[in-house]
């Protein structure tokens, strides 16, 4: 183990499971004290939290559904308070909702842009209040955002477009504080909600990606870890694809 990120604090939101969970587990994994939200699934957030502390690292978990911008504000503020600080802030929850624009519900679309837009934003907002030189913010987007290639993806990948503008903006807002802010932007990735052995993923191998795999969600957090690192310390308003291919 490296400890890369010995003495650094992180947040995650969305850390109980899949991407949100290997990410978790390799900071930990790099030295850093971790903190993680959870919006359900108690059980799956102790399994997480059990694999950090098994890392000799301190680690809690929070639960705070991310639509709602006073439980990510508390998320934040409870980080700071239980380990001292927040060095590095990895918003990694987010929803999918797939849906032709004549049949796509308000509410799905209003908790889409809660969810995958503005509680990075607010988690930043808040987070950067006690960031110091160094701090980085790091976006779990997707190739999404670049590419679309089949019907109903239209809200979610407008949601995650937004984080690229997002980012490039606040590089200019924290650069001068020495704070970097980047996303991660991932493509098929085999996680529970999208596993790599159905018609679906075969589909998407033969098709659309260059490598025919899907990735892991190690993978995807080995990208997090360079990011939260010091060999990172210059690139900042990145959008930085992890996706076999699927956008060349």
């Amino acid at each position: 183990m490296s400890h890369t990120l010995k003495n650094k604090r992180a947040l995650i939101t969305g850390g109980s499971r899949g991407i949100g969970a290997a990410i978790v587990k390799r900071l930990a994994r790099e030295g850093a004290d971790v903190a993680f939200t959870y919006s359900s699934s108690p059980d799956r957030a102790n399994e997480t939290l059990k694999a950090a502390q098994a890392l000799g690292v301190e680690a809690i978990a929070i639960q705070a559904d991310s639509a709602d911008a006073s439980a990510v504000v508390a998320a934040v503020e409870r980080t700071v308070k239980e380990l001292g600080g927040i060095d590095i802030l990895v918003n990694s929850a987010g929803v999918l909702a797939l849906g032709l624009i004549d049949d796509f519900k308000l509410a799905d679309f209003d908790r889409t842009v809660a969810v995958n837009v503005r509680a990075v934003f607010v988690a930043a907002q808040a987070a950067v209040k006690h960031m110091k030189e160094g701090g980085r913010i790091i976006n779990i987007g997707s190739c999404n955002a670049e590419r679309i290639p089949f019907p109903g993806g239209a809200v979610y990948a407008m949601s995650k477009s937004a984080l690229q503008g997002l980012v490039q903006g606040l590089a200019r807002d924290l650069g001068g504080r020495g704070i970097t802010i980047n996303n991660v932007q991932p493509g098929p990735i085999d996680t529970e909600m999208n596993p790599d052995k159905s018609e679906f993923a075969e589909m998407l191998k033969k098709q659309f990606l260059a490598l025919p795999r899907f990735g892991t969600a190690e993978e995807v957090a080995g990208m997090v870890a360079y990011l939260a690192g010091p060999e990172a310390g210059y690139v900042t308003g990145a959008s930085l694809t992890i996706d076999g291919g699927f956008n060349a």
